[in-house]
């Protein structure tokens, strides 16, 4: 096996490593569309505020394997964290360990020494793990909602039931200039660390500006729905949703200011945003979400708009 550095916004590493992710796929999520360039280039590309690490495992010319790891460039002793796949053809052949010991090699280049890696729930999983030493610090579950199916009545009537005294607002693709301060500003209240993503500091106008850029690269459209009061211009709780030439789409972050909880904004905002989206998306048939299984308020608004769990995935964590 040889291991090679790659570039995860060049067409040619989504190329290459397109089908082997498709026959894995096809395997681990059988229920999933077929996974497309965008969904690839979503995943592989440098996110705003980070380092991107892509390193393959390659069987003479054909991948055999890859590792994904995003390090925050706020946190310079901070963790790389991502994914590692090894393709169906080449498991128990040494190029898990490899890519696992390559990516550690990097991380000790630059100082850090902890890596993070998310894998679907398994023994297989949990074999490798622990022949690497690797320590399980947590789990997320996949939800997954069929729009044409029982959940669109919960939809509905969820969009029929607004919250007193707020109003919504609804775009694609670029916030409107006269709210971007403001979303700026909310989104700066997100607590919630993603897989592989910086932590949020701060953001200003020109972040979310370079956000919504990465999207349009990877040829995402951003759906937003937020939530102002009747009589303000301050946004007091957001949701994103993000659709791509696919019958499946992804919900972002879902978020409302603390002091404007417990009133009903999430299930109503976050209703309007999925029904939105399917409107404006024709072939859109399936929304998926990953949340962490320690986050029991999103979990259960989830739950209560229909979406229904289908896999587990663990967090494991390796140091050097």
């Amino acid at each position: 096996m040889e291991i090679r550095s790659l570039d995860g916004d060049e067409p040619a590493t989504i190329a290459a490593l397109l089908p082997g992710f498709r026959e894995t796929m096809s395997l681990e999520l059988p229920g999933d569309p077929p996974v497309t360039e965008a969904l690839l280039a979503r995943l592989f590309q440098r996110r705003h505020g980070t380092e991107r690490i892509v390193l393959a495992a390659f069987d003479g010319g054909t991948p055999a394997g890859v590792l994904k790891l995003g390090l925050d460039l706020g946190d310079p002793g901070g963790p790389g964290h991502g994914s590692l796949w090894v393709f169906p053809g080449f498991r128990r052949r040494g190029a898990g360990r490899a890519l696992a010991e390559a990516g550690l090699a990097a991380l000790r280049e630059r100082g850090r020494d902890l890596l993070l890696a998310d894998a679907p729930r398994g023994v297989a999983g949990e074999r490798f793990a622990a022949e690497l030493g690797a320590e399980l610090i947590g789990e997320s579950v996949r939800n997954r909602l069929r729009l044409a199916g029982p959940a669109r009545a919960v939809l509905e009537a969820a969009v029929a039931r607004p919250v007193p005294g707020y109003r919504l607002v609804t775009w694609q693709g670029a916030c409107p200039d006269d709210l971007v301060e403001s979303y700026a500003r909310a989104w700066s209240a997100l607590e919630e660390r993603v897989n592989g993503q910086a932590r949020v500091r701060r953001p200003a106008a020109d972040d979310v500006r370079a956000r919504e850029a990465e999207a349009e690269r990877a040829g995402h459209v951003p759906h937003v729905v937020a939530a102002l009061p009747a009589h303000g211009s301050a946004i007091a709780a957001y949701a994103t949703l993000f659709t791509r030439n696919s019958p499946m789409a992804d919900i972002g972050e879902t978020l409302v200011l603390p002091e404007h909880r417990r009133r009903g904004l999430a299930t109503w905002l976050k209703a309007e945003l999925l029904l939105g989206a399917a409107r404006e998306n024709s072939r859109l048939a399936l929304v998926q979400v990953f949340n962490d299984t320690a986050n029991t308020a999103v979990a259960a608004l989830n739950q209560k708009l229909g979406f229904e769990a289908d896999s587990h995935w663990s967090t494991y964590a390796l140091k050097a």
